[in-house]
């Protein structure tokens, strides 16, 4: 299993396995790194630049994967936890800790330097089991029975946020001489 520079677990045997397209990648099939980001690959750049910055990746053509591309970036956007499922549930201006956390897959080893980042979210409570090796990100999991009490937790100050209040009800009761 993929470990950390720290020994710790990451969860997963294969991290591309949960990887998503490129976060470079654009809708045309062109790698945005190599013209936002010339300056820290000039070299790379100028290959992208002569194949018309088109991703070799995506090329049916060519057998590479995103484990070829050195500044291969995909960040998981879904806000649920990859292992139960719990769902995101922020509150707005809120500094609390948040549900979801977000999890690396990738690390360096050996001391070679790792360019890639590959994240999923998890939630607090998977992120705490597959950090301590109690636990694997395909493990089957339901949601901790804390995680749904803090989901709900959040979720009924939500419906208070947003239930109406008329002014007649919320000056009821007053002692500055309204009614």
């Amino acid at each position: 299993m993929e470990k950390t520079p720290q020994g710790t677990a990451v969860g997963v045997d294969d991290p591309y396995e949960f990887a998503g397209v490129c976060d470079y990648l654009t809708g045309e099939g062109k790698c945005k790194y190599a013209f936002d980001h010339y300056e820290h690959d000039p070299e790379f750049a100028r290959e992208r630049a002569q194949a018309d910055y088109a991703c070799p990746v995506v090329d049916p053509e060519t057998d590479e994967t995103w484990a070829d591309c050195p500044h291969f970036r995909s960040r998981n956007r879904d806000r649920e936890c990859v292992r139960c499922g719990l769902e995101a549930k922020r509150m707005a201006h809120s500094d609390e800790r948040p549900l979801l956390e977000e999890h690396h897959l990738s690390y360096a080893r050996d001391g070679e330097t790792l360019s890639h980042e590959i994240t999923i979210y998890l939630c607090r409570w998977c992120h705490a089991k597959v950090h301590n090796s109690w636990a694997r990100i395909t493990d089957d999991a339901a949601p901790d029975p804390d995680a749904i009490a803090a989901l709900e937790t959040r979720r009924g100050r939500e419906l208070d946020e947003a239930a109406f209040e008329s002014a007649a009800r919320r000056y009821e009761g007053d002692d500055d001489g309204r009614a």
